[in-house]
């Protein structure tokens, strides 16, 4: 069952609606319940299968479709949770209630899940459930949880079909003992077709012997073990006689069974379907049974899974045509018809070969689609696949047949294009590339450009084997994407150079952090009225014996790009925590803390947990911890005002750093909780000299406060400046005027000293 576009409108749009800016705007809280009953109302009326689950009385609505979703009639089912519950696989109910309420009591902001349901007839539908929960008033707690159900079977069983099948190759290529092939080949379509029970027969002379059938009677197997074939002997027998396939709908009447319909009837055994396993020089190796408990002939998805099953059981039946066939799908990507990984390799190192001897030139392109994980992080695999889908074909137009294509896994690309035998003809072949996969797209409804960065090697200038041509392409990759992407670049040697240099930074930061031999200094922040210190700012550094002093702007950001960040940022924050308890300890007066964090890391679910384990393992105050976030993470989406707000609840400080520097500040300010404002230095190096810039910090300032918030002000190196600041009654700042950052003990001769 497919869901209604509008209907998805309908929940994205009450979903929007009701996002908690209620709690802030209770002016909305009548049209929110409006829009609450509207979104119902639509369920109710679209036809769909929906269900209505009153919490306080748990009864539930079923709708007519979702019960015949299930095989059952509309008066079949009480309207009642226990009704769901007896339906829902054991495995999952308790997972599943857990979620409905967290997503009820508002621990977590939607509900949308997996489940397995059970068919009148016993066995199960997969369903995909998702739902919106509804209140009487809007600031009431909710009453009922009204959703929709949609049979993703189909999908499900095919993934499941996919991943065994992709299995049985891989024991066919790994050379398994063919009764264990036979075995998983029968199961994988039993799990595909609920009740079928699957045979393979194998032809020696006019004899069939058994082969495999793990879900029929021993009894029955050893009963067609040594069957001889016929015109009129069986399903099996028939087929393999007359070569072709044999379709019985019910044994029990069907002439061809009358002979040995004893052996199959006692085991329940009503209908069989047969199809001749058939080598490719056309010659009969055997027969593929397939079996129900109840008289029927096949629909066409198991007319073409007769078909399918039989061709594969010949590649185990045939060793020779079997090779053949591993070879044919280890070569080609399914998703896009390109080669494969593998097949690129071969026809690399041919190609190269038959180059060196013929002193020709050819160059690879290393092709990434830029952002590609966006879509399927937003819109799920299957339309990711389709999108990719639709880019293979536009990069398949490029070339029309002359360029060998191959897909190297997610969104990558290797191309090989043998008449770029310069760079000219390289650069203008690239661009064709760029412009036909940036023309406008429609990606499940929407409006999208895709675009793409290239990187190009050239043979044999670049590299003279297949590791150092890929190589050389991948290293031009990075640049294109480093340049800003959606632009080609070509392979050199200081690329090279840069690549290998990334990558040893890339090791030696991965070595620091994992043995915690980065260090923090702090830069003090002062009261520019008192000239009292206030708080410090932590600012990790890295020292290298090898490499020298890294910037941090650079390992940062390098820590990030390996999945590093988080460890360094738990890092961070128990030094400087452990430290500020240090200096209490030690006597000197209160301050605070800040300590920059990573956007990526910020909204990573794990990071509000690390800040509470971090306040509860070092004693620090909360309210002495700042934790600054760039403008980068200060958005009005839903999951980034939570984590302020969970924060906010922790008693942390919360402060904007690099103010003004983003696009996001003053809509995203209406909608956050936040205690300090930090202006960057790019405005204060022209304070002194430009107007405009003064208006701009002075405009900031007044706002922050207007707002409720302090402010800093960040690189602070002349005395005329921290005086015009004052002037502009900022609060805060922090710069080499005051203080170059220091070590802990210098730290606390500074303190000391201001208290002296």
């Amino acid at each position: 069952m497919k869901s209604n576009p509008n209907l998805l409108t309908q929940v994205n749009q009450s979903q929007t609606e009701l996002a908690p800016i209620h709690e802030t705007n209770q002016s909305l809280s009548h049209e929110l319940s409006k829009n609450s009953e509207r979104f119902v109302i639509a369920l109710h009326g679209d036809n769909q299968a929906v269900w209505d689950w009153d919490l306080d009385t748990d009864e539930v609505y079923y709708s007519p479709l979702w019960k015949s979703m299930l095989g059952f009639e509309e008066d079949e089912l009480n309207n009642h949770l226990d009704t769901w519950k007896s339906l829902v696989h054991c495995d999952e109910q308790e997972a599943i209630l857990e979620k409905a309420q967290n997503y009820i009591s508002g621990r977590s902001d939607s509900f949308e899940v997996e489940m397995r349901l059970r068919h009148k007839q016993g066995y199960y539908v997969y369903i995909r459930s998702i739902a919106l929960r509804v209140s009487k008033f809007s600031d009431s707690k909710p009453n009922r949880l009204v959703g929709y159900h949609v049979d993703i079977s189909k999908h499900k069983r095919a993934e499941l079909f996919a991943k065994k099948h992709t299995k049985i190759l891989e024991m066919i290529a790994k050379g398994f003992p063919t009764s264990e092939i036979y075995t998983e080949i029968a199961l994988m379509y039993e799990n595909l077709y609920v009740g079928m029970r699957c045979s393979m027969l194998e032809l020696e002379g006019d004899t069939l012997l058994h082969g495999g059938a793990p879900s029929l009677p021993q009894e029955y197997c050893d009963a067609v073990n040594g069957l001889k074939i016929g015109p009129n002997i069986g399903s099996c027998g028939t087929s393999t006689y007359t070569g072709k396939r044999v379709l019985v709908e019910d044994i029990e009447t069907d002439p061809k069974w009358s002979a040995i319909k004893h052996v199959a009837l006692p085991h329940g055994m009503r209908c069989c379907w047969s199809e001749p396993i058939i080598s490719s020089t056309g010659k009969v190796l055997g027969a593929f049974g397939m079996y129900y408990n109840h008289p029927a002939l096949p629909t066409e998805d198991e007319s073409d899974a007769l078909t399918s099953a039989a061709m594969l059981t010949s590649i185990v039946m045939e060793r020779d045509h079997n090779q053949k066939r591993i070879r044919e799908l280890a070569y080609t990507d399914e998703l896009t018809g390109f080669s494969s990984r593998s097949c690129l390799y071969t026809n690399l190192e041919a190609l190269i070969k038959r180059s060196s001897s013929e002193k020709s030139q050819f160059c690879l392109y290393y092709l990434d689609l830029d952002n590609f994980k966006d879509i399927n992080d937003s819109l799920g695999h299957d339309v990711g696949d389709k999108h990719l889908q639709e880019v293979a074909s536009r990069i398949a137009s490029v070339g029309q047949g002359t360029h060998l294509l191959a897909r190297l896994g997610g969104d990558e690309f290797c191309i090989i294009v043998k008449e770029a035998t310069n760079k000219d003809t390289a650069a203008t072949i690239a661009a064709r590339y760029l412009d036909i996969i940036a023309k406008p797209s429609d990606v499940c409804g929407r409006k999208f450009i895709q675009t793409c960065s290239i990187g190009i090697a050239s043979y044999p200038e670049d590299g003279t084997d297949l590791q150092s041509l890929l190589k050389a392409a991948d290293t031009a990759l990075y640049t294109a994407k480093d340049h800003g992407k959606n632009q080609y670049a070509f392979y050199s040697k200081v690329l090279a150079t840069e690549a290998e240099y990334r990558f040893k930074v890339e090791q030696y930061l991965r070595e620091a952090i994992e043995q915690q031999t980065l260090s923090l200094v702090y830069q003090t922040q002062h009261d520019l009225d008192s000239g009292k210190i206030v708080g410090v700012e932590a600012l990790s550094r890295w020292h290298h014996p090898e490499l020298g002093q890294v910037s941090p702007i650079q390992f940062i950001s390098i820590a990030e790009r390996i999945g590093m960040i988080k460890q360094l940022t738990e890092q961070v924050l128990i030094t400087a925590c452990t430290q500020l308890v240090a200096w209490k300890k030690q006597g000197l007066p209160s301050i605070r803390v800040a300590i920059n964090i990573s956007p990526n890391h910020f909204l990573d679910p794990d990071f509000v947990p690390l800040v509470s384990r971090v306040i509860a393992e070092t004693g620090i105050a909360a309210s002495d911890l700042e934790l600054e976030v760039t403008e980068t993470v200060v958005q009005t989406h839903q999951k980034n005002l939570s984590v302020f707000r969970e924060l906010k609840t922790l008693g942390v400080s919360l402060s904007i750093d690099d103010f003004g520097t983003g696009y996001s500040s003053f809509a995203s300010l209406k909608h956050l909780t936040v205690d300090c404002l930090k202006i960057d230095k790019y405005f204060i190096d022209d304070l002194l000299t430009d107007k405009k810039t003064q208006l701009l910090v002075s405009s900031m300032i007044e706002m922050a406060h207007n707002l409720g918030c302090k402010v800093v002000a960040e690189g602070i190196e002349e005395p005329e400046q921290a005086h015009k600041l004052k002037q502009l009654r900022c609060d805060m700042a922090q710069g080499y005027l005051f203080s170059q950052p220091c070590s802990p003990e210098e730290i606390s001769m500074l303190v000391n000293s201001k208290i002296a």
